[in-house]
């Protein structure tokens, strides 16, 4: 009975901390989930470009492509 009422009354680590301080943990921990957000977004458009590059047919690509033969001869 006696570890229970101890266990109860033992400081938690929001209260170690100044509630300024946890403010800005949580603000931090917020900004850094949505940079991951941003970069796993940023990785997915950059694999689904890839993989559409990957895709082409020599036709599309060398449409797209700004060299002329005749530069070439």
């Amino acid at each position: 009975m006696k570890k229970k009422q101890q266990e109860d009354k033992a400081p938690t680590l929001k209260d170690a901390l100044g509630e300024e301080l946890l403010k800005r943990l949580k603000e931090t921990k917020k900004e850094l989930e949505e940079q991951e957000q941003k970069q796993r977004a940023e990785q997915k458009k950059r694999e689904e470009r890839k993989k559409r590059e990957k895709n082409k047919s020599f036709e599309e690509l060398l449409k797209e492509s700004d060299l002329d033969w005749r530069k070439f001869k």
